[in-house]
C-alpha cells in the first residue's frame, strides 16, 4: 500500500481570484509582507500497488484523467509506502 499526496494549483499565467481575495483579506487584517497568494487543493489517495513505480503511474494517470484540469492547473505528488 502506498499513500499519494497530490497538490493541484492554477498555472501561474491563470488569475487566481480566490488567492487575490485572501491576499486582500490578509492585508485588511494589517498583516504586511504577504503577496502572491495562490489557492490550491490537496488530495490524499491510498493506492494498493505492487511497487512504488506502479503507485506513481496510477497516481499520475488519475491526475491527468480526472483530478487536474491540465489546461489550467499544474499538479505534483509524493508517494510513500504505508
Amino acid at each position: 500500500m502506498y499513500q499519494s499526496i497530490i497538490t493541484i494549483t492554477l498555472r501561474p499565467s491563470i488569475l487566481d481570484v480566490q488567492g487575490k481575495a485572501v491576499e486582500l483579506g490578509i492585508h485588511t487584517l494589517g498583516l504586511t509582507g504577504v503577496q502572491n497568494v495562490r489557492i490550491g487543493k490537496s488530495i490524499h489517495l491510498t493506492v494498493d500497488a505492487a511497487s512504488e513505480e506502479e503507485a506513481r503511474a496510477v497516481t499520475d494517470e488519475a491526475c491527468k484523467k480526472l483530478l487536474a484540469n491540465t489546461v489550467m492547473e499544474d499538479y505534483s505528488f509524493t508517494v510513500t509506502k504505508v
